[in-house]
C-alpha cells in the first residue's frame, strides 16, 4: 500500500489544543518493547475503540471502532487515506468500470491474494460483503446499506477470481470505489464453516430460506473477538498483519502475515489497546508510542516528557470529517416531537462546542462535516434558533407534553469528556424540568428506546473514530429504515433527498439536497449536531512513518508502513 496524498510520512505537524488526553500520549522515548530483552520490536498503539470484533461492519462492530484495528488484516478494493479520501488498493485487485446501461464493475482480484490459512480471496468474499449489507436478505445486521442497496446483482461462481457488479438503473452510486473496501470482505470460508455449508454464494444466489438464516449469523457473531484463548481457524487474515493474541494484559497482539504477498510490514509487531485491555490502567505510565482517540478520553493532563519531544497533535477542526452529535430516539420520552425541541432548547450547544469542542466552532449540519468543501456555505443558515439554550420556550414545549420528563443519555464509558458533557446538559435542562441522567456505560449498545433515550456519538453512529472525505455513508444517519438511522427517524422528503445525494454529481445539486434534508431535521430534530469531534493523535519520537488519520479506520490506515527509530 502506497500513500496516495504525497505526505512526508516521516513527520507531519499538527496542531490542536488538548482536553484531558495528554495522559493517555506521554509517548515517551524508550516505550517500545523493542527497548527490551524479551522480544522483538513492538510499537504500542492506543485507541478509543472496543476491539469485540473481527467484522468492523456489523452495527455493533461499527459503533465500537473495529475497522481501526482491522483496517491492514482485513483489507479490501480500496482504503481511507489519511485525509479519509477513497484510494484504490492494487494490492488485493482491481475495480474497473464496464460500459452498459448502468453502473457496472469488474473486479478481478489479484492471483496471489489468499488468507493467511491459504485460501483464496475470491467470489465467495464479495458476493458475501454484497448479501450482508445489501438490506435484502433478512437476518443480516450491518451497520448500513449505503451503495450496496443500490447493486443488482453480482456474477460470478463459487471460487472465481473475478465478478461483475451491476447497479440499478439511475442508482449509479457516486461512491461506488469505497465499496468491497478494507474491512468489508471477512472470510466466507469461515462464514461457511461455520454455517455448514460447502460455499456462501449458492444459498445467496438462490435464496435459500433454510441456511440463509445460518449464514447471517455466522456473519454477524462469528467473528467475536475477546481477551482469551484465539482461534486462527477463526480470523485469517488478508493483510500484511494478522492477529497473533489478545489479553487484557497484552493487548491485541498483531504479527505480520507470511502469507502476505505483498511489501512486508516495516514492523513485525504491533500491540492494539482498545477498550476492555489494560490500556487506561497503563496510560500514566506512558506506555504508548501511537495514539489515537477522542478528545478527552483520560481525565488528567500531562504534558509530554523532555525525552519525547516529538509529538504530533489534532489537525484544525475545520479538517474535521465526523461530527459530535446528540441523537434521539423516536419513541418514549422522544416520541413526542415537542419533547424534542425542548431538549434541544435547554442544551448549552455554544458552551459545550467553546468547553469541549478543542476550539471548533458550533456545527449545524449532520450530514457534511467541516472538512467538506460544501460545508462551510451552509453551516451559518441553520440551527441559529437553538445555538444558545432558550429556556422559556423548553418550558413552554415540556408543559405540552403528558409524557416523562426524564432523559437518559448514552455514551461508551469510560470517557471523562463526555460524562461532563452530559453533566453541563443536566445542569441546563433541570431548569425546564428535563431530568437528564447519565447512562455511559462500557457495555452499551448502539441501541435506542429500551435503555437510553439519546446516544453521544460521532457521525450519528460511531463511539470511536468515524467519517471519510466523501459523505456519502454518513448520509444514511437519517434515512429511513437504513441501520446507521439508530433513532428510527423516518421522513419521506429527507429519505428521498438522501438517495439522490448519493448519486448526485454537481456541487449545485448536493447543496440543495442537504439544504432539503437539514431543512427537515431541524424541524423535527432527530439528533442535535454539536461540533467537530473532536480527535488526538499523538506518537512519539522511537516511531516514524506514522500519518495522522482524519476518517474512521483512523491512524492505523498505514501502520504497516510504521517503524521502529534505532
Amino acid at each position: 500500500m502506497t500513500d496516495p496524498t504525497g505526505t512526508d510520512r516521516r513527520r507531519t505537524g499538527l496542531r490542536g489544543s488538548v482536553f484531558g488526553v495528554a495522559t493517555v500520549l506521554v509517548l515517551l522515548a524508550g516505550l517500545l518493547s523493542a527497548c527490551g530483552d524479551d522480544g522483538p520490536p513492538t510499537i504500542n498503539y492506543v485507541v478509543d475503540a472496543d476491539i469485540d470484533s473481527y467484522n468492523a461492519n456489523t452495527v455493533d462492530g461499527n459503533a465500537r471502532g473495529v475497522l481501526m484495528a482491522t483496517t491492514r488484516m482485513l483489507p479490501g478494493f480500496s482504503y481511507l487515506g489519511a485525509q479519509g479520501q477513497v484510494t484504490p488498493d492494487r494490492d488485493i485487485g482491481t475495480v474497473t468500470p464496464v460500459p452498459g446501461g448502468s453502473l457496472t464493475l469488474r473486479y478481478d482480484f489479484n492471483p496471489e491474494a489468499v488468507f493467511s490459512d491459504g485460501q483464496a480471496l475470491d467470489c465467495d468474499d464479495l458476493v458475501l460483503a454484497w448479501a450482508a449489507m445489501s438490506g435484502r436478505f433478512p437476518g443480516f445486521h450491518p451497520a448500513t446499506t449505503a451503495g450496496y442497496r443500490d447493486i443488482e446483482s453480482v456474477d460470478c461462481n463459487p471460487g472465481d477470481r473475478t465478478a461483475t457488479v451491476t447497479f440499478a438503473r439511475g442508482r449509479d452510486y457516486r461512491d461506488w470505489l469505497s465499496l468491497f473496501g478494507a474491512g468489508t470482505m471477512v472470510p466466507a470460508h469461515v462464514v461457511a464453516r461455520t454455517a455448514g455449508v460447502a460455499d456462501v454464494v449458492a444459498p445467496i444466489r438462490t435464496g435459500n430460506r433454510a441456511v440463509m438464516p445460518r449464514i447471517a449469523k455466522a456473519w454477524d457473531t462469528g467473528f467475536a473477538l475477546t481477551p482469551g484463548d484465539i482461534d486462527p481457524a477463526r480470523f485469517p487474515s488478508s493483510g500484511p498483519y494478522r492477529v497473533e493474541r489478545y489479553s487484557e494484559s497484552d493487548g491485541l497482539v498483531l504479527v505480520a502475515n507470511e502469507k502476505w504477498w505483498g511489501d512486508a510490514p516495516a514492523t513485525g509487531h504491533i500491540a492494539v489497546w482498545g477498550r476492555g485491555t489494560d490500556a487506561q490502567s497503563n496510560i500514566a505510565d506512558g506506555k504508548f508510542d501511537v495514539a489515537d482517540v477522542t478528545g478527552g478520553f483520560a481525565d488528567d493532563e500531562i504534558s509530554p516528557t523532555p525525552e519525547a519531544p516529538s509529538v504530533h497533535l489534532l489537525p484544525q477542526p475545520s479538517r474535521a470529517l465526523s461530527v459530535e452529535q446528540l441523537v434521539l430516539a423516536e419513541k418514549g420520552v422522544f416520541g413526542d416531537v415537542a419533547m424534542r425541541r425542548a431538549f434541544a432548547s435547554c442544551v448549552p450547544r455554544d458552551a459545550l462546542a467553546r468547553q469541549f469542542g478543542q476550539g471548533a466552532q458550533m456545527w449545524n449540519l449532520r450530514v457534511l462535516a467541516p472538512a467538506d468543501n460544501l460545508a462551510g456555505q451552509l453551516n451559518g443558515g441553520f440551527g441559529a434558533a437553538y445555538a444558545r439554550p432558550d429556556l422559556g420556550r423548553a418550558r413552554t414545549l415540556v408543559g405540552q407534553s403528558a409524557g416523562p420528563a426524564r432523559v437518559r443519555v448514552g455514551y461508551l464509558a469510560p470517557t471523562p469528556r463526555r460524562t461532563q458533557m452530559v453533566a453541563a446538559i443536566a445542569d441546563s435542562c433541570r431548569r425546564v424540568g428535563l431530568d437528564v441522567v447519565d447512562a455511559g456505560s462500557p457495555d452499551i449498545a448502539p441501541v435506542l428506546g429500551t435503555d437510553v433515550d439519546a446516544l453521544l456519538v460521532a457521525n450519528g453512529a460511531s463511539f470511536a473514530a468515524a467519517g471519510a472525505a466523501n459523505p456519502s455513508r454518513d448520509a444514511y444517519q437519517l434515512r429511513g429504515g437504513d441501520p446507521l438511522n439508530l433513532g428510527g427517524f423516518r421522513n419521506p422528503a429527507v429519505s428521498g433527498a438522501i438517495d439522490e445525494l448519493a448519486t448526485a454529481d454537481l456541487a449545485s445539486d448536493r447543496l440543495e439536497l442537504v439544504r432539503t434534508i437539514e431543512n427537515a431535521a431541524w424541524a423535527e430534530m432527530p439528533s442535535i449536531p454539536l461540533f467537530a469531534a473532536p480527535r488526538i493523535q499523538r506518537w512519539g519520537g522511537g516511531v516514524d512513518n506514522v500519518v495522522a488519520g482524519l476518517g474512521r479506520n483512523g491512524t492505523g490506515w498505514n501502520m504497516d508502513r510504521w517503524t521502529v527509530r534505532d
